[in-house]
């Protein structure tokens, strides 16, 4: 059993370091014997590893990334030419958990009954151990894992499954409280991805709410239209049909970036995530993280742990620590939650900041976020028809079409009497195409 995760980790770091591994020059690779995951396949384990490549496995195999024939493990390794029935893998998952350096970026692999840890695709000494060793209370024989960290459930945590209970581990007090979500699929394998939690059953999968285990939407969904690029199928999350547009044709209804460093772009009925560019941009439907708003959004902000939604009249606070949770009582009306009134073009607040500034039309108002009742005060602007704001270290960025202005402070925003120069939308600043 031992020689499982040595050989696939060692089988995948020739593939990170080399682009896939390569054959003698005397051996033929028969890629018609290999599993095709495109004729629609159920995996064993899905996880990434630290530098954000995706690895899916089943059997003695495994993919990198979201296209690409399937790599034999012992193809890596001629003395492991006569193991051919190597195995399979129950669960995996990456500890993505920077306070707990011993553990930050391992990543666990989970076969029957014991555990095995790799840092840097090294298996790690004193590996494999009994599950209970390292993670107490959490049974042998799983069918799934996947981190969730802090923010998207309530504490750090690990998700195991096993048949229709999900065992949650808290990471910090290596504690677990078992649930039992009977209407979700029993699922084979799970991943992460941009914040939101798939469950893998057959070649289907199932989006969920990891702390409640709800199910919004219509699922299952075939897996090769999302999670790989196969002929014949393609329009969803992976290689979907948002095209990136171009720089010069950008015009944004809102944006905003949260304490936590997480960045989002609204336009019309769709959001995409900012901050994880190196994903690639996708677009999805608001009502997908923000379910009680559709037919887009004027303005959004952010302060402290809530994320402000205003359409129309109504303003909507979103708990961001419990994956977007309309809080009790929302909607409510511009003039209840703010003290303003009128249409709003765009809103900002600074970091570790309580001043939300409201633009409407050629006026800024300042919105005292801890008075009660909101003190509201108001400055001209020297020019009109703003789209988005944002604030963050770099300063003020008012956007107007596929052009914006920038600004150093709020207070240097109030004073000002004359629009600066208006610079070009860039890709380093939306990730949209120059050309």
């Amino acid at each position: 059993m031992e020689l499982l995760p040595k050989t696939l980790f060692l089988c995948l770091a020739l593939a990170l370091t080399n682009g896939g591994p390569v054959p003698p020059n005397d051996v033929a690779v028969d890629e018609a014997a290999l599993p095709d995951r495109c004729e629609g396949i159920e995996f064993d384990a899905v996880t990434p590893d630290e530098k954000g490549n995706t690895f899916y496995f089943k059997g003695s195999h495994l993919w990198k990334g979201f296209h690409g024939a399937a790599q034999l493990s012992n193809e890596c390794f001629k003395e492991l030419d006569d193991i051919h029935h190597i195995g399979h893998v129950d669960a995996a998952f990456l500890m993505h958990n920077a306070d707990n350096p011993g553990d930050h970026d391992h990543i666990y692999f989970f076969l029957d009954d014991k555990v095995f840890s790799y840092y840097n695709h090294t298996l790690e000494a004193g590996y494999p151990k009994e599950i209970q060793e390292d993670f107490p209370g959490v049974p042998s024989h799983l069918d799934s894992a996947v981190e969730c960290p802090k923010g998207e459930c309530m504490a750090d945590s690990v998700l195991f499954f096993k048949g229709h209970d999900v065992h949650v581990y808290d990471i910090t007090t290596k504690t677990v409280k078992i649930k039992s979500w009977p209407h979700l699929p029993v699922c084979t394998s799970a991943q992460r991805w941009l914040e939101h939690y798939y469950c893998f059953h057959g070649h289907n999968f199932t989006r969920f709410n990891p702390v409640s285990g709800e199910v919004s939407g219509s699922y299952p969904k075939d897996i090769r239209h999302y999670f790989m690029k196969c002929p014949g199928f393609g329009h969803g999350v992976r290689s979907g049909d948002y095209k990136v547009p171009k720089c010069s044709e950008v015009k944004l209804d809102a944006i905003t970036a949260d304490d936590a460093g997480k960045s989002y772009s609204f336009e019309g009925s769709m959001y995409v995530r900012l901050d994880t560019r190196s994903s690639g941009l996708h677009a999805f439907p608001i009502t997908r993280a923000w379910k009680e708003i559709s037919n887009g959004v004027d303005a959004v902000f952010s302060h402290a742990d809530d994320m402000y939604l205003i359409k129309d009249d109504q303003v909507y606070i979103y708990k961001t620590a419990a994956h977007y949770t309309l809080i009790d009582g929302y909607p409510k009306t511009l003039k209840e939650e703010l003290g303003i009134e009128g249409h709003v073009d765009a809103t900002f607040v600074c970091p570790n900041e309580h001043t939300v500034h409201v633009i409407q039309g050629n006026m800024i108002r300042y919105v005292d976020l801890i008075a009660t009742p909101r003190a509201v005060t108001e400055y001209p602007l020297p020019f009109s028809g703003i789209d988005a704001a944002l604030c963050d270290a770099e300063g003020i960025q008012l956007f107007k079409g596929s052009q914006y202005y920038k600004y150093a402070t709020p207070m240097l925003l109030s004073m000002s009497r004359m629009a600066p120069h208006p610079l070009p939308i860039t890709n380093a600043l939306l990730g949209c195409l120059n050309a």
